[in-house]
């Protein structure tokens, strides 16, 4: 830290000044000519959290991607569509079962195992032909997508969260401060969205302490960066990437039936959420999981920012985000130099 104060002064102080700036604009109470011209400050806190659990969902799609694309080098365009059979499974278990947390680990090992068949008897065939991946993945995404589309139909699907995730939690940000009585009215957001937010914090830190803490996640470096010495050693490799491919495939399938709740199911979601993935991995940086969480991050709150401020621009927001990122920092803002 130290050492980018030093290196950087003009840097460090823009970010304090803008972190500052946030703050105050999150926990002070906004004066009237603010509210003029950006309107109430609920909006603003709401646009926020809004985009911040966006990304909390971004990540929990684009953190398979990572350990796929990133670590594994496995050109996978068939990734939004794993997100997508999850999401329709889970609607399925849910609604016969009444439970939406049964949905979770069933999810979770069906499409494991559908990443895992696609792994030994597709990917591991063309190991290092990125073109190859390329189009036979995009082909199987285009199969999936119109299996899907022929048994479930076109319309819309939500998936139902359980009571106890229903209705507003009160959160300890000040919404307002009533002009007449000086009450200050606390903010207050969905249930289901802050415990979303919660359970992708842990599973990413989770991922961290695995990767960068354990032997697992040290063989699984080692693989990545150079896997014939590993394979000398008598790891048996293939079964390493083996189960990462089917982690990778199956969080995708979470992030479906977390897509279904706090958003919806629809024909063509799975290139949304392949594309939303592709950016966060490309602003984060490839292969690592605190990149994918911040790429995230920021990919959530300037699109949902943009949706409130200036919803004709707002999908400009994510892609000159995206192009600045490749024009001063090509590897990501996270990713290493190779």
């Amino acid at each position: 830290m130290d050492n980018f104060l030093t290196r950087y002064p003009l840097w460090s102080l823009i970010i304090i000044v803008l972190v500052a700036a946030f703050l105050w604009l999150v926990l002070a109470t906004w004066p009237a000519e603010l509210v003029a011209s950006w309107g109430r400050k609920q909006i603003f806190l709401n646009a926020l959290l809004g985009g911040i659990t966006l990304g909390a969902l971004y990540f929990l799609v684009a953190a398979g991607f990572t350990l796929i694309f990133g670590l594994m080098r496995i050109v996978n365009l068939a990734h939004g569509s794993l997100f997508m059979i999850g999401g329709y499974l889970g609607y399925e278990i849910a609604l016969a079962s009444g439970s939406w947390l049964l949905a979770f680990p069933i999810v979770f090992i069906v499409v494991a195992l559908i990443g895992l068949l696609m792994q030994r008897f597709i990917f591991s065939k063309m190991e290092g032909e990125e073109l190859r991946q390329t189009l036979v993945s995009i082909a199987l995404s285009i199969v999936f997508a119109d299996l899907m589309l022929w048994w479930w139909g076109g319309q819309s699907y939500s998936i139902l969260a359980p009571q106890f995730l229903q209705g507003p939690m009160q959160l300890p940000i000040v919404s307002n401060v009533n002009a007449s009585t000086g009450a200050i009215i606390w903010l207050r957001y969905p249930s289901v969205r802050i415990w979303i937010l919660i359970a992708a914090i842990v599973i990413g830190v989770a991922m961290w302490l695995v990767l960068n803490r354990t032997q697992l996640g040290m063989l699984i470096r080692a693989g990545v960066d150079d896997r014939e010495m590993l394979a000398a050693s008598g790891v048996r490799i293939q079964l390493l990437f083996l189960a990462v491919f089917g982690f990778g495939a199956g969080l995708a399938g979470v992030a479906g039936i977390i897509g279904g709740t706090i958003q919806s199911l629809s024909p063509g979601e799975d290139i949304r959420f392949l594309l939303s993935s592709l950016v966060v991995v490309i602003v984060g940086g490839m292969g690592s999981i605190v990149g994918a969480a911040l790429g995230a991050l920021i990919i959530g709150v300037a699109e949902q920012m943009g949706f409130v401020y200036a919803p004709t621009y707002s999908i400009v927001f994510t892609f000159l985000i995206m192009a600045a990122v490749l024009a001063f920092r090509p590897q990501g803002l996270l990713g290493a130099r190779r």
